[in-house]
């Protein structure tokens, strides 16, 4: 086990290695990778045939602070009859990256990038995803953008996709837009360098705003939970600091889902199949039900996202605090999302949480396989062509991702869990406040309250379900494999 003087970036960066070699991910590129970045990169650029010119429009980014791969951009447009026009630009990645190269058979193997406190491990090479194929700013980029249009009540009127050109005209970040959004500071130099873009992204967020409640209407579930992540001083870490979610980041949010329902009703109209994101109705709602009648609200014996999104939109507004506990219990009770291929004219599980029947994932190709290929679908639907995998293909690609997905989030949980066994070593035998985050034959967890923490309950854990609150105590750590364990007291 590491020491207290040890560099905790070391450390952490090591250790991440270890566990994606552990479950069956790639932490670097191999020499055929390499090579074939040179040749792209030494490549002339490639003609800009049968795409629109987008160029003269506000496009902007708005990511996290520290992002680089940049994968998509949106403007807006006010239409008759107070609709607005939404178009979301997603980077071209295919251009470049073509099926079955060595570059698209680590992406292919991988899945996605892996975001640990100390290091990102990128899907694809970063001179692409950061550079060529990203969106950056003030460069001129091939893109597929989704076109849509959305009425005063938030429906999704209609939309369209298709190939363009576009340009950046300024990289915003979260937290500088929404605090320039809430009127708690100036707009951030590089939005108000470009003219009308305020009015712009005024617009947007209207649209957002009108998405977000039409989908909340009709049983997209209000939720909220807390994340923490690492602070370093120099090489050690110093704090943990909870993510807020603001404005901006609801907004995007709002757009991408918006692109991915157009995305999926494109394919589908093209007669086309896809890989859907679904998340299927709840298995333990019979969990959920006690959760809300602990709390004087009755839900229906049938799983009813409806009821639900009532339930939680009133407990968020009696106790706004709190909330992201009960978020948490629901999410775990939920059950994880998956992929699945759907042929054309099928009507998958569709997606409980966000009360949508078509839904896929586009919007970012730098970092996630499945949105790499449901570009080369999307082109093959433009071109009036056939569908580049077959049907056995998708579903054996759904599974594959399904599950390196899921590898790729207990590695960013294990090492998170590394980061703050670190800081926590010299806190063994203090007692906190804690919620219970899981229950099955595989263990029970806990959430501390006073730090964003999630560790084994080793000791007392009989009869504790998910949702119950506790007190525990910290008795043991181990960094190299992420654990944190309590008992309850």
């Amino acid at each position: 086990m590491p020491n207290n003087s040890s560099k905790h970036r070391t450390v952490l960066e090591q250790l991440a290695k270890k566990a994606m070699v552990a479950r069956g991910l790639l932490p670097d590129f191999s020499d055929a990778v390499r090579s074939e970045l040179k040749q792209i990169q030494s490549s002339p650029s490639i003609p800009q045939e049968n795409a629109r010119d987008l160029r003269d429009l506000p496009w902007c980014s708005i990511d996290n602070d520290d992002s680089l791969d940049l994968d998509q951009l949106s403007c807006a447009a006010s239409l008759p009859d107070d609709r607005i026009k939404i178009l979301v630009a997603i980077a071209d990645v295919d251009r470049l990256v073509h099926n079955g190269t060595a570059i698209d058979q680590h992406a292919r193997h991988n899945t996605t990038s892996v975001y640990t406190p100390v290091k990102v491990f990128p899907m694809l090479p970063e001179a692409l995803s950061n550079g060529l194929t990203s969106l950056n700013a003030r460069e001129g980029r091939l893109a597929m953008v989704a076109e849509i249009v959305v009425g005063q009540d938030g429906d999704l009127l209609s939309s369209e996709i298709y190939r363009a050109q576009v340009f950046n005209t300024a990289r915003l970040t979260y937290n500088a837009t929404a605090a320039w959004l809430d009127g708690h500071a100036p707009a951030p130099a590089a939005l108000s360098a470009v003219e009308g873009l305020a009015d712009n992204l005024h617009l947007q967020e209207k649209a957002a705003q009108r998405l977000r409640s039409f989908r909340h209407r009709h049983g997209a579930l209000s939720l909220e939970t807390i994340e923490a992540n690492p602070v370093f001083a120099g090489e050690r870490i110093h704090h943990l600091e909870v993510a807020q979610h603001n404005r901006a980041n609801n907004m995007i949010e709002d757009l991408m889902i918006a692109a991915n329902v157009a995305t999926a009703r494109f394919l589908s109209t093209k007669n086309l199949p896809s890989i859907r994101r679904v998340v299927r109705t709840p298995k333990r709602w019979e969990r959920i039900v006690e959760v809300a009648h602990e709390r004087g609200t009755n839900l229906p014996d049938q799983p009813d996202a409806v009821a639900l999104e009532k339930f939680l939109s009133k407990e968020k507004a009696a106790d706004p605090l709190r909330f992201p506990d009960l978020s948490l219990t629901v999410i775990k009770l939920l059950g994880a999302g998956e992929y699945l291929a759907e042929p054309p004219g099928d009507s998958g599980p569709g997606h409980f949480g966000l009360a949508l029947k078509d839904y896929t994932h586009s919007t970012a190709p730098n970092r996630r396989y499945t949105d790499l290929i449901t570009q080369r679908l999307l082109k093959a639907a433009i071109g009036g062509q056939t569908s580049p995998y077959t049907l056995d293909e998708l579903e054996a690609l759904a599974r594959h991702c399904t599950l390196n997905e899921d590898e790729a989030n207990k590695i960013e949980r294990q090492i998170g869990k590394s980061a703050v066994a670190l800081l926590l070593q010299s806190r063994i035998g203090e007692q906190f406040d804690a919620i219970a985050t899981g229950a099955s034959k595989k263990g029970t967890w806990v959430r501390l309250l006073s730090i964003p923490v999630e560790g084994k309950l080793v000791e007392g854990f009989a009869g504790v379900d998910v949702g119950h609150r506790l007190r525990v105590q910290l008795i043991s750590v181990d960094v190299e494999k992420g654990y944190i364990d309590f008992k309850s007291v």
